[in-house]
């Protein structure tokens, strides 16, 4: 550079209209900056883009260069095609020193304004996680007009950017603002699965009331469904733990279970049953989470329901009963496999498939009060003639389940409900295999 000839021409420009300015500005050299300046290159050049150097400085983040140009004359309120100037540039970037540096220096609020997607500068620090969000928020003030009617909270949650979001709700006192579609910051957090940013927004208060009076009130999906939806489970988890409100219906009328039964969502079906929600509520087409599940096939996902309806049941039926009955088996409703339970599960497979005739089964549900609908859900599941064998293994398990955590023995009761049913024959089998059992396992210890 610094042998370049007098007879050279500095402007010249390449297929894409850049000149040799351009290309050193965005590889950062400000030595081949300054000699460019001293042989008074055009500073206001642009490439077909609308890309000027000064754009280039800003969004490189070079501070230094960014200043001969200033001095140098380039104009600092450019555009490039798509309405972006230098802080926007350097915003989306996370140039701190650059925006300071405009802020502060430059004075130049002027540039607060649109590009051609409609968002301005503040906006786009927002959206972009920019830490020198706080530079903007002292300068400018918060109550600004942006595309959708999104503010900045609102593109900074979605974004995931909790920097920001903290920011933000630190220095004002609005919260529960709604863009054009009906959507606060928290609910496009939980629609995109920003579970920090979800937490802060409950934390920072008011916000459970706008989804319980607002989101109803318009018949829109509030944040837990939106989760729920998409498999959010650390989303799911914080607005569990919030207090948000679980039984609150969308424009189908269905809750948060109705749609993670529908799509088959184990682990959010187990989370939500764990909540106690109200499993009665009905849908527009008057159906029940459980009757959801049932339609659509869903096999474990109507035994675990079946099993969270009788749990709660025999809670409320026993309530002094304490938290301390699930200290050695954490509360679940998924299938058993554990070690301490297959001989009994493997009592009821031989039973259900090898004594029980067709519709025996629904005699011990009755004894056991499963409900019509319980009942229903489980004969639903059509697998042939032999489908009744299924069935009465399924109800064996769910009945087995609610057993366990009521710290009966099974054995025992099993015996006794096949008598009352007038299946003593089963019955003495059940013991004398329950009897064999024993021996053996005493034999060997």
């Amino acid at each position: 550079m610094k042998t370049l000839g007098k007879g050279l021409n500095a402007n010249a420009k390449n297929v894409h209209n850049r000149t040799a300015l351009h290309y050193a500005v965005a590889g950062k050299n400000k030595e081949a900056v300054q000699l460019l300046l001293q042989r008074r290159v055009k500073v206001e050049q642009k490439d077909k883009y609308g890309v000027a150097p000064i754009h280039l400085a800003a969004w490189f983040g070079s501070l230094e260069i960014l200043k001969l140009l200033v001095q140098a004359g380039a104009e600092n309120k450019v555009e490039n095609e798509e309405g972006l100037n230098i802080i926007h540039c350097a915003a989306i970037n996370n140039h701190t020193e650059i925006v300071e540096y405009i802020i502060n220096d430059l004075q130049m609020k002027e540039l607060d304004k649109e590009d051609q997607s409609g968002h301005r500068s503040f906006a786009l620090a927002a959206e972009h996680g920019c830490v020198c969000v706080d530079l903007f928020v002292c300068f400018w003030c918060y109550s600004l007009s942006y595309m959708r009617g999104e503010t900045p909270l609102h593109l900074a949650a979605r974004n995931g950017h909790l920097d920001a979001v903290q920011l933000l709700l630190q220095s004002f006192d609005t919260r529960d603002e709604v863009n054009m579609d009906g959507e606060t910051a928290l609910y496009q957090a939980a629609d995109n699965g920003q579970e920090e940013c979800v937490l802060v927004l409950l934390q920072a208060g008011s916000l459970m009331s706008v989804l319980t009076e607002y989101f109803c009130s318009q018949n829109l999906e509030a944040p837990l469904h939106l989760a729920v939806k998409n498999s959010h489970i650390p989303v799911i988890h914080s607005l569990l733990e919030a207090g948000c409100n679980i039984n609150a219906t969308d424009k189908r009328s269905q809750t948060a279970m109705h749609l993670a039964a529908e799509l088959a969502r184990i682990e959010v079906v187990e989370m939500l049953l764990k909540v106690g929600l109200d499993l009665t509520l009905q849908d527009r087409q008057g159906k029940t989470a459980l009757g959801v599940a049932a339609r659509a096939d869903e096999v474990i996902i109507v035994d675990m329901i079946i099993k969270a309806e009788r749990y709660y049941a025999w809670r409320t039926a026993n309530p002094e009963l304490n938290e301390s009955l699930h200290n050695e088996y954490p509360l679940t409703f998924k299938l058993d496999h554990r070690f301490e339970t297959r001989q009994f599960r493997s009592m009821a497979w031989r039973l259900a498939y090898e004594l029980l005739k067709p519709g025996e089964w629904k005699k011990l549900a009755e004894h056991w009060n499963f409900t019509k609908d319980q009942v229903s859900a489980i004969e639903e599941q059509w697998t042939g003639q032999q489908s009744y064998q299924e069935h009465g293994n399924r109800m064996l398990l769910i009945w087995l389940h609610g057993e366990e955590l009521a710290q009966r023995s099974p054995a025992k009761e099993l015996y006794q409900s096949l008598i009352a049913t007038g299946n003593s024959k089963a019955a003495d089998k059940m013991r004398m295999e329950t009897e064999s059992a024993s021996n053996k396992s005493c034999s060997i210890s």
